[in-house]
């Protein structure tokens, strides 16, 4: 692919023109963003009547004036996040590359899911892409390598690097760099042609490019080849056997008792399922349940508990889904706590439900209950790479909120294009391969 770029006066101070993904992007943050004419948000959140049409016309502008520019030669695109966690002084580096990757149909069983996703949301990524046929932020991909073969390409790339954040909205550093060897960009093609691909974010704006996809191939009319621009879509490609690669809990926030009960009424029934042990202090909660199986954290009345599924009771879950989706965490939590207590059946109810919030910051969450805005936060483990692994290959998907990866990719730092004109490109018939495009 020919990547579409800020000029280089502009990425001289790219800080100033990225922005993150819609599905992340605060109304605060949306605000202090529009101030700037040419940050990205224009392009990925606009604030329009017709904010696919406000999109097209602006992108249109950035092109004629410059702001934007292709490059002259295709590439693959070194992407590398530099970022700490919380509580800790050690500097992770998540290792990755931008390429176009088929949009293929989840039947096709070389992307896979891990979530559903909105129909709304859905539909508004797929209308925006027909509109501008511009891609603005990569999704996340997994593939696995455990020869780490590619990180030598990307760490020699990386020594010229074309931009970086100073730091992004999230606190990491992200720094862009281009790979144009026509025979490295074949090995990339090679190593990939027989892998799958995990989808770890993005869900939303993949399936908005499927439907794209499918739309344009209906109106083909039987006369697309496959190697059509839009057939392709922006991802972002991490190897998933990396140390560097972060999977951050998700806690759940209780903001209402469905069935009108108190907080002891919530602990004395979950006691046929859990048992349950008080704890001194909230904060050590995440410490006390980390690495077990079936653990969490309650934190309701200014009181802390120890929560632990008892092995028998596990027989009990009856959902229709996979064994590797059953042994996870969050599948006990939402079924023996949300539905059997609570009494909110099943997973689609749930995911609708407005009395529970997904919040990641322990802190947050204990603030809220005493402040009197939630009534419970139930504290849970992170998610695995493996059991993620598992549950796809399993053909099944995880409870809401499973996963959140960290960092996040970042809007307005690399774009590309599918629009029709592309197909001119003369590189193109030298770098088609069944997966991946330069």
């Amino acid at each position: 692919m020919r990547g579409w770029r800020y000029n280089p006066t502009l990425s001289a101070d790219i800080d100033a023109y990225v922005s993150p993904l819609f599905d992340v992007v605060s109304d605060k943050q949306r605000e202090v963003l529009y101030q700037n004419p040419l940050n990205s948000i224009h392009l990925t959140v606009p604030r329009a009547d017709d904010p696919a049409e406000a999109a097209a016309e602006r992108l249109a502008e950035w092109k004629a004036s410059g702001v934007l520019r292709q490059d002259e030669l295709p590439g693959i695109y070194a992407y590398y996040q530099y970022f700490r966690l919380p509580g800790s002084t050690w500097e992770y580096c998540r290792k990755g590359f931008m390429c176009h990757i088929r949009a293929y149909g989840w039947d096709e069983n070389v992307v896979l899911r891990h979530e559903n996703t909105l129909p709304a949301s859905v539909n508004d990524r797929a209308e925006l892409l027909a509109r501008t046929q511009f891609q603005t932020s990569a999704t996340h991909g997994l593939y696995r390598d455990d020869d780490f073969e590619l990180e030598a390409y990307l760490d020699e790339a990386m020594r010229s690097p074309l931009y970086e954040t100073v730091e992004d909205y999230q606190g990491a550093r992200d720094v862009l760099a281009v790979i144009q060897d026509a025979a490295i960009i074949r090995r990339f093609q090679q190593v990939l042609a027989t892998r799958e691909v995990i989808l770890a974010d993005g869900h939303h704006r993949y399936e908005g490019s499927l439907a794209y996809r499918q739309a344009r191939e209906l109106a083909a009319d039987g006369t697309a080849t496959g190697r059509e621009p839009w057939n392709y879509h922006l991802m972002y490609l991490t190897n998933a056997a990396a140390d560097d690669l972060r999977i951050l809990p998700t806690h759940r926030l209780l903001l209402e008792m469905p069935n009108g009960g108190t907080v002891a009424d919530l602990v004395r029934e979950m006691e046929p399922y859990f048992v349950v042990q008080p704890k001194e202090d909230a904060h050590d909660l995440p410490d006390i349940i980390a690495g077990k199986q079936w653990a969490f954290g309650l934190y309701a009345a200014g009181r802390a508990y120890k929560l632990r599924l008892r092995p028998e009771v596990h027989a009990l879950l009856n959902w229709p889904t996979t064994a590797e989706v059953k042994d996870l965490d969050l599948t006990v939590l939402h079924f023996f706590v949300f539905q059997q207590v609570l009494g909110v059946m099943g997973l689609d109810a749930q995911r609708a439900w407005p009395g529970v919030a997904y919040v990641r910051s322990l802190l947050d969450c204990l603030q809220r209950v005493d402040r009197g805005e939630a009534v419970a936060a139930f504290i849970v483990n992170e998610v695995t790479m493996a059991e993620v692994e598992a549950v796809c290959h399993s053909g099944a998907v995880m409870p809401p909120k499973s996963t959140f990866f960290y960092p996040k990719t970042i809007g307005g730092f690399l774009f590309t294009s599918i629009a029709d004109d592309e197909a001119g490109n003369p590189f193109v018939e030298f770098f088609q391969a069944p997966a991946l495009s330069a």
